[in-house]
Order: C-alpha cells, then sequence, then structure tokens
C-alpha cells in the first residue's frame, strides 16, 4: 500500500495533454483551451452610447443645465455616424458617436423643445450639467486588440463564450476529451429497472461514473457488464482498447476475496501494475496498471462511495493532466465540529458547507459516510479531505474542501 500522493504522481508521471481539435464555438461549452486566446479586434470596437439620449459636442467643457442644442440627426445602433457640422445628435445606446461627439445626456435629463417658428430641427434643454466623457463606452474600454483573452487551461463556460462571441471568435483549439471504457463487474449487479433477484442489487456506480466522466471533461465510449468471468473480462478490455480508450475503469473485484481476480487477470496479459492498495479512505482497495497496448487501467472497489471517492481524487487528477489543466487548487475552509479518523489515511467525507450568520463558512461533515450508503451523499454537495497523520483535527482547523468534480467548484447553503 502506498500514500495518497504518490499514487496520484504514479498515475500522472508522464501524463500531458493527449490531443488538440478544433470547433466552432458552440461545441465549445464544457470544453478546456488548448492554446492561449488573444483578441484580434477591439472591444467596443468603436465610440458608442452607453444609453438612449442626446450625444454633444462640447468640445471638452461642462454642458451646462438650462442650455439648449438643436439636433442635427438621429443614430440609431447599426447606423453609419453622420459627418455633419451639427453640435448634437439624438442617439440610441450601443450607436457609433459621430466624430466630434464627446459627451451623452441621458433622456431622463433632457427636455423636448419646440422648433422655433421659421425652423424645422427640434431643440432640446438640459436639466441638469453634464461633464464630458459622460455616458460613452470608449473603443477597447473592455478588450484592446492583441489583448490576452483567456490561458490554455480554461473551461470554456457561458460567459467564456460571450466574450469569445462578443470578440469575433468562432471556433477555437481545446483538448481532446480523454476517452474512458468502463468494465463494471459482480454477478451480483442488476441493470436498474430490472426485477432483482436473490441476493442481486442495482447497479448504482455505472450510471454514476458515466455521468461523472462527462461532468469531468471526458467521454464514456464504452460500458461492459462483465459479472466475475475472467474471459468476458479479458475480452471487454480488448474492445476497449480497440475502440481507443485512454483509460479502463473497473468496479470491484480489486480486494483480496475469492472472487476479486482483476489484478491476476492483469499480470495474465503483461499489464505493468503501478499500485495496489492506497492508503485512502474510503477506497484503500483500489489497483491501477499500465496496460501493455497503452492506456491506462484503475480498478476501483465496489462500494459506490468507494468508487466515487476513487474516481474523484485519483481519476480526476489523471483527467487534469490530459486535458492540458494545472493541478486542482486547493481550497481551505474551517472545520465545524471535530472528527476523529484512523492515522495514516487520506480521508475524504462528503458533506456540506455552511455559511452561519455572520457570513463566515464552515465545512460540515455528513454524519452517515459508510461506502453503501447513497441517500446522504445525494444531499451532500462537497467533498472535505483531512491529513493523512492526524487521527484527530479539531473543530475550527483548516480542511480541504472540494467540489464534486474538479470542473465543479465547491457550494453552499445558508445555515
Amino acid at each position: 500500500m502506498i500514500g495518497y500522493h504518490e499514487a496520484v504522481a504514479r498515475l500522472k508521471d508522464g501524463a500531458g495533454r493527449l490531443a488538440t481539435q478544433r470547433v466552432v464555438l458552440a461545441d465549445a461549452v464544457g470544453r478546456v483551451l488548448a492554446d492561449d486566446v488573444v483578441a484580434m479586434f477591439a472591444l467596443p470596437p468603436f465610440d458608442n452610447a452607453a444609453m438612449d439620449g442626446v450625444a454633444l459636442a462640447s468640445t471638452g467643457r461642462v454642458a451646462s443645465a438650462g442650455s439648449e442644442w438643436e439636433i442635427g440627426a438621429c443614430i440609431g445602433a447599426g447606423d453609419t455616424p453622420p459627418q455633419d457640422d451639427a453640435s448634437a445628435w439624438d442617439i440610441m445606446t450601443g450607436a457609433a458617436l459621430p466624430a466630434r461627439a464627446d459627451t451623452v445626456v441621458p433622456v431622463e435629463r433632457i427636455d423636448r423643445l419646440p422648433p422655433h417658428v421659421q425652423e424645422h430641427a427640434p431643440r432640446v434643454r438640459l436639466l441638469a450639467d453634464v461633464l464630458p466623457g459622460a455616458n460613452i463606452r470608449r473603443r477597447g474600454e473592455d478588450v484592446l486588440p492583441g489583448q490576452r483573452l483567456f490561458d490554455a487551461g480554461t473551461l470554456i463556460d457561458a460567459a467564456q463564450l460571450m466574450l469569445l462571441a462578443g470578440a469575433g471568435i468562432d471556433r477555437v483549439e481545446v483538448a481532446r476529451r480523454p476517452r474512458i471504457a468502463l468494465l463494471a463487474t459482480g454477478r451480483e449487479i442488476v441493470a436498474t429497472g430490472a426485477p432483482l433477484p436473490a441476493g442481486g442489487i442495482h447497479d448504482a456506480t455505472s450510471p454514476y461514473l458515466t455521468a461523472a466522466v462527462v461532468a469531468a471533461g471526458a467521454e464514456m465510449v464504452q460500458v461492459t457488464h462483465i459479472g466475475d468471468d475472467v474471459a468476458t473480462f479479458q475480452a471487454a478490455i480488448d474492445a476497449a482498447v480497440s475502440c481507443g480508450a485512454d483509460l479502463v475503469l473497473s468496479t470491484g473485484a480489486v480486494s483480496k476475496g475469492c472472487y476479486d481476480f482483476v489484478p491476476a487477470a492483469l499480470e495474465t496479459r503483461g499489464a505493468e501494475a503501478l499500485f495496489h492498495g492506497v492508503a485512502m479512505r474510503p477506497g484503500k482497495p483500489v489497483f491501477a496498471a499500465r496496460l501493455r497496448e497503452g492506456p491506462h487501467f484503475v480498478g476501483l472497489p465496489g462500494n459506490p462511495l468507494s468508487t466515487a471517492v476513487g474516481f474523484r481524487f485519483l481519476v480526476e487528477p489523471l483527467l487534469r493532466a490530459w486535458l492540458g489543466m494545472a493541478p486542482e487548487p486547493v481550497r481551505r475552509l474551517p472545520l465545524a465540529m471535530a472528527c476523529g479518523k484512523r492515522a495514516g489515511l487520506h480521508a475524504a467525507f462528503h458533506g456540506t458547507l455552511h455559511c452561519d450568520g455572520e457570513g463566515r463558512l464552515q465545512a460540515c461533515i455528513a454524519e452517515a459516510q459508510a461506502s453503501f450508503r447513497l441517500l446522504p451523499f445525494s444531499h451532500s454537495s462537497v467533498w472535505i479531505t483531512l491529513p493523512a497523520d492526524a487521527d484527530r483535527i479539531e473543530a475550527g482547523a483548516l480542511v480541504g474542501v472540494h467540489g464534486h468534480g474538479h470542473l465543479r467548484p465547491p457550494t453552499w447553503s445558508p445555515a
């Protein structure tokens, strides 16, 4: 058995970004940038009005309350501004300013006046002083040409998509999604919705891992239920290799029981064992190897929470490396209540973050942590990790807090 951090290091040894793909912006959400993104154009691309009102050519002076201005034209968004010698223009939000305009007065601060008898041009009177430069969005005020928008390794979500689209970028280079194949062992496992025979249990881990793989930025290419048959297991690995899997995951059959055949089966096919057993709770029996054909293999224990912890804290760091992302940032918060644990084990508990009445976040470990209990985990919002060396962590001590997945930051709820 090896320590948790050594296990992560062995899995990630030599791992880097797998490959890149160029995708249209509509397909970029949830992907990780493979290159830095640099703006080609200014944003805004031209000086424009920040609100509906009147643009003035005030020659850099304060436009005084009570002053009257004759309107030369009306400029809408998308119009080319007139090249005239007027000093005032009706203007809409986002419309380009005439070259001489240096101030925009909002509609709420003007009075519309009737034209003089011999004139037909509308006039306005200002209701308050207006400083030069007011209510104007300047060219490049948000983004300058050549400015770096995002670093490689950035996850693209809706907010990033908005900026990329606004900057006129329609395609981006992203990391290829790691391809994962899942092999679920155990003759007692029954598909969800199927009748349960005596001694059978519904398969909770395969649906969970399928969703977790996608949420982690990877792609599930194969899910195979193999019972406890070694020949079927070997055939499923051959199929996973043939479909280009970067990682083969299995659930169950990695401990020391008479049906735990996975380590021996991989040894017979020439796989290079990386470790068997990690000093972590839950999930200690986890097994990892490198297949002779190249893909990684990680055998997770069969209990659902052990599976979840093994995937979150061993597999996801490897996925980050394959996606070209930096190691996950460490987030720490004070522990709400003292907690005991076995010294020497890297412990991961599910729980919640609560904000007290004074706005202070605390990490709250759920009471029920048994590996088979699904209901308490379904009500959790974070993972909470405790250091390996101590057997008791006191209330107020800083502990690690992690989202359910590496791409999902921790969330909190009111007390």
